[in-house]
Parts: structure tokens; C-alpha cells; sequence
């Protein structure tokens, strides 16, 4: 039996991005379709489950400008709409979206705001287009290598006077609180 995995949404009037939250996801297999069906296959977690995904979204999609990415701890998708419209919802039909689909306010903006900051930050993941991909059969999919630019961070390391400084704030707060406890005997007594 296979399990849904995480997804958030966020949209544009040209855009939606759909990230599937699955670390380590093993033989991805993601389908897109222009009437706007999204499907998503993959193996991911200790026990190798399978994790299954069909959106029938709200609106039909280009297909060939639509983007991926899958990575080390999700899969991320650009999808372009056919039509600049902001959508209702992410999929179509009445009712409430599945527990396991989630807004993603990371990336959110209000179709009012949207004249505000441009692109969101991808941070320089490697996107492959969705129309070279060949489809659920898993053909392209090879070509096809884990993004680990989310894994890296830029780490600096204090310089001596940084922490020539800390120590001495950290003296300072010693005698300070010697201080203090020296006047409350001196009250008490």
C-alpha cells in the first residue's frame, strides 16, 4: 500500500510551486500533464515505502515550461500556468484539499502584493524541464542527480578579536553578578 507524502503549494498568477516533502526519495518518477494532473511516484524513508501523489489541479499547465528539481530532502516543482490567473485553489473540484497538502507561506504572496518582490530565491537549484522528462515510465529519469545545494552553508569562523571580546563581556558579567551578591549580604545582615 503506498502513503501520500507532504506537499505545499504557493502560487502567482503565472506560477505554481508545488514542493513534496520527501527526504532521501529513491527511483522519482513525476508526470505532468497539460489538463493539469500532476502525478508523483517515488521509494523514500528506512523501510523503503512508496509514496503516491495525484493532483488533478485547478487549471490546465504548459508542460514544456514547467520546472524540477528533485533533491536530497524534496522535490520541487515550477509549474507554469497555461493562463496569467490567480487559481480559486490548488485542485479542482469542491471540497477541502487532503490533511496533507499544506499552503506553503514560505513562498506565498497575495494576489494584490504581487507586484512586490520578484522571483522567489530557489537557492540555485538545478531545475530540468518537465517536457524533457519523458513521463511516468520513468524514461529520462536517469539523468536525473540529487540537488545538494540546500545542504550546503556558508560558515564563517569568529576572528580572535571576536572572541577576545566575548570573553571579556563574559568577565565582565562574572564580576558584575560577584557584585551583586556581595550587596545582598551586606542588606540582609
Amino acid at each position: 500500500m503506498s502513503r501520500n507524502p507532504e506537499v505545499k503549494w504557493a502560487e502567482r498568477a503565472d506560477k505554481v510551486y508545488i514542493t513534496v516533502l520527501l527526504p532521501d526519495s529513491k527511483n522519482a518518477k513525476v508526470n505532468l500533464e497539460p489538463e493539469g494532473v500532476f502525478t508523483l511516484s517515488a521509494n523514500a524513508g528506512a523501510d523503503n515505502n512508496l509514496y503516491e501523489l495525484k493532483l488533478d489541479l485547478y487549471d490546465k499547465v504548459n508542460v514544456e515550461e514547467s520546472k524540477i528539481s528533485i533533491g536530497v530532502r524534496n522535490i520541487v516543482c515550477v509549474l507554469e500556468k497555461a493562463e496569467k490567473v490567480w487559481w480559486k485553489k490548488l485542485l479542482r473540484g469542491e471540497g477541502k484539499a487532503p490533511h496533507y497538502i499544506k499552503v506553503d507561506w514560505d513562498k506565498w504572496v497575495d494576489e494584490d502584493e504581487e507586484n512586490g518582490p520578484g522571483d522567489i530565491d530557489l537557492g540555485g537549484m538545478d531545475f530540468s524541464s518537465f517536457g524533457n522528462m519523458g513521463g511516468m515510465d520513468g524514461s529520462g529519469m536517469d539523468d536525473f542527480e540529487d540537488s545538494s545545494d540546500d545542504e550546503e552553508q556558508e560558515v564563517t569562523k569568529p576572528s580572535e578579536q571576536d572572541m577576545n571580546k566575548a570573553d571579556g563581556n563574559a568577565k565582565q558579567a562574572e564580576q558584575g553578578a560577584g557584585t551583586m551578591e556581595k550587596k545582598e549580604t551586606d542588606v540582609s545582615t
